[in-house]
Formats: C-alpha cells, sequence, structure tokens
C-alpha cells in the first residue's frame, strides 16, 4: 500500500545549478523541436496545452495518494505526487523557452515581483 502521508523534506546532495536547469530545457527545447511536424506557432500552443495535461497528472496523484477513489484506493504515493508536480514545472520551462529566449531573465523578474507582493526580502548578493 502506498504512503499515504506527506513526505518529509528530503536534500539532495549535489541540487542542479540555475544554468544547468536551463541548459537542460534549452536541450529538451531542442529535441522536441527536431521532432516537431507542426509550424512554430502551433509548436508553441501545443506546448502550452501540455500543461493541463500535467496538471491533470498532479490531481490524478492526489486522489490515488489520498485513496479518495473507493473503486481505486490508494493507488499512488506523494512521491508520485513530487514527480507529476516537476513534470509541470519542467512543461512550463519548456513551453517559456520556446515562446522567448529570454527565458531565465523572464522567469527571474516574475519571481521578484512575486516575492515583493508577498513581502518576502530579496536574497542577499555575494557582495553584503
Amino acid at each position: 500500500m502506498p504512503d499515504t502521508t506527506r513526505p518529509s523534506a528530503r536534500h539532495d546532495p549535489a541540487p542542479p545549478t540555475y544554468d544547468s536547469v536551463w541548459e537542460t530545457v534549452d536541450g529538451l527545447r531542442a529535441w522536441l523541436d527536431s521532432h516537431n511536424r507542426r509550424t512554430a506557432d502551433e509548436a508553441l500552443l501545443l506546448r502550452v496545452l501540455k500543461l493541463s495535461e500535467e496538471v491533470g497528472e498532479v490531481a490524478q496523484a492526489v486522489i490515488g495518494a489520498t485513496g479518495q477513489n473507493p473503486r481505486k484506493g490508494e493507488s499512488h504515493s506523494w512521491q508520485d505526487v513530487e514527480s507529476e508536480l516537476c513534470d509541470v514545472v519542467v512543461t512550463a520551462l519548456v513551453a517559456l523557452r520556446t515562446l522567448t529566449p529570454d527565458a531565465p531573465e523572464v522567469l527571474a523578474a516574475h519571481l521578484r515581483r512575486v516575492a515583493e507582493r508577498s513581502g518576502l526580502k530579496p536574497p542577499c548578493s555575494a557582495a553584503e
């Protein structure tokens, strides 16, 4: 039976760096482009629509982890939910990168605005 308790925070020994995340996103975008049979506009729209599919998979995993479907019971774990959430993030980053070559800067600026709206202090720079 899958574990239905929320997982504790885990720490990877060497998390990916900001640069390696975007290098990977660029590689995934290029790989998708190399297999694309649609126009650039259609490819972008389909990549954005792919987010809906991935979000649905998160919902399915949460329902399975909590056993909310009596017919299926506890069919997923919270690790499945984590994995599906990561798929949403990756899919969104690839879609953003497909939309703009400035995706890293666009995301960083947006994240700063969200943090400011939430009352978070900006991170200290290395010089401070």
